[in-house]
């Protein structure tokens, strides 16, 4: 009998009762430790949802009113008390925010326009479905250090978040126009702010606007919207239809993303930002030279001649971005246009999915997250394309998670 062969068996039986032992042990922690979260008090609760909604811990009275709302089965109230937070505004939305507005989609940028005005329109319960294509903006006081708001750069925003300034206060973010503050020819929301325009309509061809747009007010990248049983005719001459001489690759890869994207970035026709003056240029009437580059990759392509845009995924797959059937699905200019997309439930369920995300530290990840998800998406079409109750509800869903 080999008795070093029976030793080791013994030693691997009392490994494994020892790994089975030890498994078991931190088992029964974690669900100890899940309970306890599940079961909460109304202090803990009320702690928890000041400190994701607003980023910072609770000021000992207002934890006393939330935990007392929250007892007497009003978390909603509890939650909209802490939405008047100033760090709700100057924090948590802010990094929401800021890397919507840049391509390294980074959170470590100062407040610009673009920022400071979507803040604003939560904060005043703006239709948000407005944000791409109203004359809006942002703006706050301009004393001492402040410089005034400029077309030519963001150094009054910085300067606002340097000096510690409340955006909660309206006396202090006020509403305005783009067209009377920059002097804005053909406004389009946050389309036309500075953040925006600096960072998505300088070079190229203003197809980064529109994909950038996508994906972070849409949540859909390009890759995701893809469809290649769309028309290629309003695709421009700069896209090469036998891509490293194969045909096929044009066939099945780059159509699914230009037959689209093509005929709505039109829209962006007579916008361009001027490196040299730093300054956002719309010429009326006039197409960008952008909109030539490349002309001879294909010249039997489509020539963009005006700003006219339609939504070619009105059908086929793209139908499920949920359209409005109150809008013709074409137009002319960046504004209509982005009443297009801000007006699509894929608009609307990535507003909801960001504020869920932003207070409950992670994605929706099973079906009652899907389904709070479904119900917050409700209450944002209902009340006016308001965000903050999205915010307050998403906070009270997770609030003993």
């Amino acid at each position: 009998m080999n008795t070093g062969n029976v030793r080791s068996r013994s030693g691997r039986t009392q490994a494994a009762s020892t790994v089975a032992a030890w498994a078991a042990s931190a088992l029964s922690a974690w669900l100890a430790l899940a309970v306890a979260r599940v079961e909460a008090g109304p202090a803990e609760q009320a702690a928890r949802m000041y400190n994701r909604i607003a980023g910072v811990p609770a000021p000992a009275d207002v934890l006393s009113t939330m935990t007392t709302d929250i007892s007497n089965g009003q978390p909603q109230a509890a939650a909209a008390l802490a939405v008047q937070a100033p760090t709700f505004y100057t924090v948590v939305l802010k990094n929401m925010v800021i890397p919507w507005t840049n391509r390294a989609q980074t959170v470590f940028a100062p407040l610009n326009d673009f920022a400071a005005t979507y803040i604003g329109m939560v904060r005043d319960d703006q239709d948000l479905t407005t944000a791409l294509s109203a004359d809006i903006l942002y703006v706050g006081p301009t004393t001492g250090s402040i410089p005034a708001p400029s077309i030519s750069n963001n150094n009054h925003y910085a300067a606002l978040e340097a000096q510690g300034l409340d955006l909660s206060n309206p006396s202090v973010l006020t509403k305005t126009t783009q067209s009377a503050t920059y002097g804005t020819q053909a406004p389009a929301g946050l389309f036309t702010t500075y953040g925006a325009a600096s960072a998505f309509f300088i070079n190229g061809t203003n197809r980064a606007m529109f994909r950038f747009t996508m994906m972070n007010m849409l949540c859909h990248d390009m890759s995701v919207v893809t469809d290649i049983t769309r028309p290629p005719d309003r695709i421009r001459r700069d896209v090469s239809r036998s891509p490293g001489g194969d045909s096929r690759v044009f066939l099945n890869t780059c159509i699914g993303c230009h037959s689209g994207m093509d005929p709505m970035a039109q829209a962006f026709a007579y916008y361009n930002f001027d490196a040299t003056s730093n300054t956002l240029v719309y010429t009326a009437g006039q197409v960008q030279a952008k909109y030539a580059i490349n002309t001879s990759n294909f010249p039997y392509g489509y020539q963009t001649l005006d700003d006219h845009w339609t939504n070619y995924w009105r059908q086929g797959p793209n139908q499920a971005l949920g359209w409005s059937s109150a809008l013709p699905g074409y137009g002319t200019g960046a504004a209509s246009m982005g009443l297009e997309l801000a007006s699509s439930q894929a608009f609307a369920q990535c507003q909801a999915t960001n504020a869920f995300q932003t207070v409950c530290f992670r994605a929706p990840g099973n079906s009652a997250d899907y389904a709070e998800l479904a119900t917050l998406v409700a209450t944002f079409n209902s009340n006016g394309h308001h965000l903050k109750q999205v915010f307050e509800q998403a906070a009270v869903y997770c609030m003993g998670q």
